[in-house]
């Protein structure tokens, strides 16, 4: 079972995560997008989307500075574990209470306004599902552990385990003495990233390298103003010429 959950599901998650990605930009560029929103309504979107943005932000920071940069790399930057610990709880609590509570302003906006609420497709509830689920375990786990409890370092079990995986030999007996609520946000988060690419999530790896080489919009008005022509509907065709006007051109020339 060790084996199952702490080996096979990780690289099965990793594999299609990076599959995923690799199919959904080759076969669906178009639908490579958040399916933005803002259209329906904004007063909500200008609460929720930044405290959600940046508490994801800083949670996705502080999760690669724990699980990729060794313990003893910090320590010999001299930062002692009793200093990293007091940070990473503190930053990553409010973080994370950021992240959950904008994405509570999110969920409620596109379940309470008719037009976005039409414009969620299924699997879109099940991405939140998802999401949130990874969110709030993580905060119980750090909380239970970390305040309420005597602590937990993970970076002494998790970190070592998570980057064996790119080592190509990963223990499974690492995570075996873990706490049990650590184990669980961490198969959530995995599969989560499983389900990452074939939702509107998948914005996340895009980057506008080409915005400042595109070549600009023209905007062009359509107000009715003197000296202007007449705006037409577009499936009517040019104005045709009276037939005396068409006789007389064709015998002047």
């Amino acid at each position: 079972m060790n084996v199952l959950l702490w080996v096979v599901f990780p690289y099965l998650s990793i594999a299609i995560l990076i599959g995923g990605l690799i199919w959904r930009y080759r076969y669906d560029k178009f639908g490579w997008t958040t399916r933005s929103s803002q259209l329906y309504e904004t007063n909500i979107l200008r609460w929720g989307s930044p405290l959600f943005h940046f508490g994801i932000l800083m949670v996705i920071i502080g999760h690669v500075g724990g699980l990729l940069i060794p313990k003893s790399w910090t320590e010999a930057v001299g930062i002692t574990e009793h200093t990293y610990h007091l940070l990473a709880v503190f930053i990553g609590t409010v973080a994370g209470f950021c992240t959950l509570i904008g994405a509570a302003i999110l969920i409620a906006r596109r379940r309470l306004t008719g037009p976005v609420f039409a414009a969620t497709t299924r699997n879109d509830k099940a991405m939140y599902v998802v999401l949130v689920g990874v969110i709030v375990l993580g905060l119980l786990a750090t909380v239970r552990a970390n305040i309420t409890g005597n602590g937990y370092d993970y970076r002494e079990t998790i970190s070592p385990w998570f980057r064996s995986l790119f080592y190509l030999s990963p223990d499974p007996e690492i995570m075996a003495g873990t706490p049990i609520g650590f184990r669980i946000h961490v198969l959530a988060a995995f599969a989560l990233f499983a389900f990452w690419p074939f939702t509107r999530l998948v914005h996340a790896f895009s980057a506008p390298v080409g915005y400042a080489t595109r070549p600009y919009i023209v905007y062009r008005s359509r107000d009715d103003r003197p000296g202007l022509r007449p705006n037409r509907p577009g499936w009517e065709g040019p104005p045709r010429l009276p037939v005396s006007a068409n006789k007389r051109g064709r015998t002047g020339r």
